[in-house]
């Protein structure tokens, strides 16, 4: 059993320590929003946010999540009304859509770090967030777009 907070909620999971939280988020509490893409920590499509921090949730393990904060994209802002997800929708960035809630996780932890980033902070903090529609300028300019408004 593994007791952590999950969007504001506490919650206790019956899974092994070594069940990856994905599969937790996924089909124990029927959060499809976060992705399964690689498995391997490497495309970010399954990026949440634990204790803050940005994390791929295929390879965090439920044994690593105990006592912890979790959010995932459902629990961001359930009106979808987060500067990133208004940026997201103004500057139509997602095309297939697959990757848009690891990329906007990550965006978030980005600017929670970097308040006003550049093209090169951007780079390098969504570099392992991969997007097959290679709508990377429009998630570069939604990123700069988010932080004006989050910093005004």
């Amino acid at each position: 059993m593994t007791t952590f907070t999950l969007n504001g909620r506490s919650v206790t999971v019956d899974a092994e320590p070594d069940t990856p939280l994905l599969w937790v988020l996924r089909d124990d509490q029927g959060l499809t929003g976060t992705k399964f893409g690689c498995g391997v920590g490497m495309c970010g499509a399954c990026t949440v946010h634990i204790d803050g921090r940005a994390a791929r949730s295929c390879i965090t393990l439920m044994g690593d999540v105990a006592g912890a904060r979790v959010t995932t994209i459902e629990g961001l802002d359930p009106g979808h009304a987060h500067p990133v997800q208004k940026a997201w929708a103004a500057l139509q960035v997602p095309q297939c859509g697959y990757c848009q809630s690891g990329q906007i996780m990550q965006a978030v932890a980005l600017i929670g770090h970097f308040p006003q980033p550049s093209d090169a902070d951007i780079d390098a903090v969504m570099a392992g967030n991969l997007c097959r529609c290679m709508t990377y300028a429009r998630i570069r300019a939604a990123i700069k777009d988010a932080a004006l408004e989050m910093g005004a």
